[in-house]
C-alpha cells in the first residue's frame, strides 16, 4: 500500500495525453486556410487555391435542386478550382459566426456566409469545411455548403 501512494503521486503530475491539450496555434492556422482560399477567390488566383486543397478534396453542395429535390451534388476540387478561375466576374464570400473544433489531425470549421458575384448578393448558407493536418500543413479535405437566396443576412464587405 505504501508504493502505491507514489505512483498515484506521479500519475497525477504527467501532462495529460496530447489529444487532451488544447491545440496551439492550430486554431489560427485552420481559419488562416479558409481566409486564403477567400482571399484567393477574391483575386481569381487558382494557384493559391489548389496548394490549400488535399488531391482528393471535394465540394458537396447539400440541398434541393432546382426541381425542389433533396438531394447532394458532388463536385471534385479541380473543377471547383477552374469554376472559380474561369469567372467572369468579382467572386466574395464572406463570413461570419465562425466555429472551429480540432482535434489532434482533423479539424471542422463551420460558418455562415454570403456569397456576391460584382458585389451582387448571390446567395447564402452555411459552409462546412474539414481539414487534415499533413506534413506541409493544414489542408482542405472536403468543403459542404448548404444554399439558399431567402432569409440571409447579409455583412459588410471586408475592408
Amino acid at each position: 500500500m505504501k508504493h502505491i501512494f507514489p505512483i498515484i503521486a506521479l500519475i497525477v503530475t504527467l501532462p495529460p495525453p496530447a489529444f487532451a491539450q488544447e491545440p496551439r496555434g492550430d486554431v489560427a492556422a485552420v481559419q488562416q486556410v479558409v481566409m486564403e482560399l477567400f482571399d484567393a477567390m477574391r483575386t481569381g488566383d487558382t494557384a493559391a487555391m489548389g496548394a490549400l486543397f488535399h488531391s482528393s478534396a471535394r465540394l458537396m453542395r447539400v440541398g434541393r435542386n432546382r426541381a425542389g429535390e433533396y438531394g447532394v451534388t458532388v463536385t471534385p476540387i479541380e473543377r471547383f478550382i477552374a469554376m472559380v478561375g474561369g469567372a467572369n466576374a468579382y467572386l466574395d464570400e464572406r463570413i461570419w459566426d465562425v466555429e472551429i473544433r480540432i482535434d489532434e489531425d482533423l479539424a471542422t470549421v463551420w460558418t455562415k456566409y454570403a456569397f456576391f458575384a460584382n458585389e451582387e448578393f448571390s446567395h447564402c448558407g452555411v459552409d462546412a469545411f474539414q481539414l487534415a493536418r499533413l506534413s506541409d500543413g493544414w489542408k482542405i479535405i472536403q468543403i459542404s455548403d448548404t444554399q439558399r437566396r431567402d432569409g440571409c443576412e447579409i455583412p459588410p464587405a471586408r475592408d
